[in-house]
């Protein structure tokens, strides 16, 4: 069962009432447990009474638990959601895991469309796989923030892009939301002749009327990558497209925050990237909502550098080349100079990295591949000592990238050591000038 006991953290309120290893939990306070949210919410609490059935399968037993209000229990179950994902009901004409070539590992072909997973880990749902109870139990628990991919608020259009009949439900889900005190970050994946334009502007509108209830909105191009066979005929966003874009979301931002106190609407960083505009200053992003999204990284990590900076000025460090998609590449070039200018022989340079892999439309540094890091650098004789990428090309705990080729790997075709370096412009400094013994 998913809810067996695996491991019980040590010096924890569980190991300490006695709870073990095996066990399987079927109750606190009375009340079911079916999955992780349940046992968030009903264990909150500082006195508990906790029901599990042993590990034969025969025996259950009540089991008192005294700890501190809202302290974890400690408890680790065979699966994280102690149940089975639910999975992704649509056929979104805009899908990126529909545009992956064939023969990557399995999980990347995943799609999960759960509400627990954007309460805990932040992801996108759409609301359209949600039963009467899951929006009851959202409303009950106080279930906040939910991050929703909304991409338009016009239903028969949603119904459209998602190809779902239930797509154009979502907007009642979220005035329900609203309701109930509910706060929600929405998304709109702006696909070129489809949600731009007058449907944007509508959305946008609409969107705003939920507010405080709805707290931020971004608007990101939609990816496409060179594996659309078969697939909805989608217009690639231009640099004219995505001006469009942005002459649309701005000047709405700029009157909410006259109106209202905040922007409530971010464009992508990718937009103002594609549109060939400068990206606004890091103060411009408010609290930076959604930052995971796209949304005022490369602001922020100019920031953090050149904040960063001073303590490193007079310093020379060890030859290097930072390797990164096209989209970034000038950004980093330019915060480079600003290096060089500031310290003494800093020897580095920026690759622009073209995505072969996925197609030259995708310019992100978070989707290179090994081979594409090996192609584009093997033969190159100005890589310096190492070379910098961002760590977010690697998956969760930095043993391989998409093509699941490993970091060990790609530093032996091209010859140095590949250093990862976090989303973040001091980090960026300190692997630039790290010592040679580290």
């Amino acid at each position: 069962m998913a809810s067996r006991i695996t491991q019980i953290d040590a010096g924890s309120p569980a190991e300490r009432a006695g709870l073990r290893v095996g066990e399987t939990l079927l109750d606190i306070g009375g009340t079911p447990i079916r999955d992780v949210l349940d046992y968030k919410f009903y264990s909150y609490d500082a006195a508990l009474t906790l029901r599990v059935l042993a590990a034969d399968g025969q025996t259950i037993r009540d089991v008192s638990v005294q700890k501190r209000e809202g302290e974890p229990l400690g408890l680790n179950f065979e699966h994280y959601l102690m149940d089975g994902m639910k999975r992704c009901s649509n056929s979104c004409v805009f899908c990126f895991i529909d545009q992956l070539p064939r023969g990557m590992r399995e999980t990347l072909y995943v799609k999960d469309d759960d509400a627990r997973m954007s309460f805990l880990m932040g992801n996108y749902i759409s609301l359209t796989n949600l039963s009467e109870d899951d929006v009851d139990r959202i409303l009950r628990m106080r279930i906040s923030p939910v991050n929703i991919s909304v991409q338009t608020t016009n239903p028969a259009l949603r119904v459209e892009m998602l190809r779902n009949p239930r797509a154009g439900e979502a907007l009642k889900i979220m005035e329900r939301f609203a309701a109930g005190g509910i706060t929600m970050n929405c998304q709109l994946v702006v696909c070129v002749g489809l949600n731009d334009g007058e449907e944007l502007r509508r959305s946008l509108r609409d969107l705003r009327t939920l507010y405080p209830a709805v707290s931020s909105v971004s608007v990101v191009p939609f990816g496409q990558t060179r594996h659309r066979e078969g697939l909805y005929p989608l217009r690639e966003t231009t640099a004219e497209s995505a001006g469009e874009v942005l002459d649309i979301v701005e000047p709405f931002a700029a009157d909410c925050l006259r109106e209202i106190g905040t922007r409530l609407v971010w464009c992508g960083d990718e937009l103002y990237l594609k549109a060939r505009r400068e990206l606004p200053d890091a103060d411009y992003y408010e609290d930076f909502t959604q930052f995971e999204n796209g949304i005022g990284m490369l602001p922020l990590f100019a920031e953090e550098f050149r904040l960063a900076l001073p303590d490193y000025k007079g310093r020379s460090a060890r030859p290097f080349t930072i390797a990164t998609g096209t989209a970034a590449a000038p950004s980093l070039a330019k915060l480079l100079d600003e290096a060089a200018a500031a310290c003494d022989n800093l020897r580095g340079n920026v690759c622009a990295i073209q995505n072969n892999f996925f197609g030259h439309s995708v310019s992100v540094a978070g989707l290179i591949t090994g081979q594409d890091l090996i192609a584009q650098l093997k033969n190159r004789n100005d890589l310096g000592e190492r070379v910098l990428i961002s760590a977010n090309m690697l998956r969760d705990g930095g043993d391989v990238f998409l093509d699941d080729l490993t970091p060990r790997q790609v530093s032996e075709a091209i010859g140095v050591p590949l250093v990862p370096v976090e989303i973040d412009g001091a980090d960026l400094l300190e692997k630039i000038f790290q010592s040679i013994s580290s």
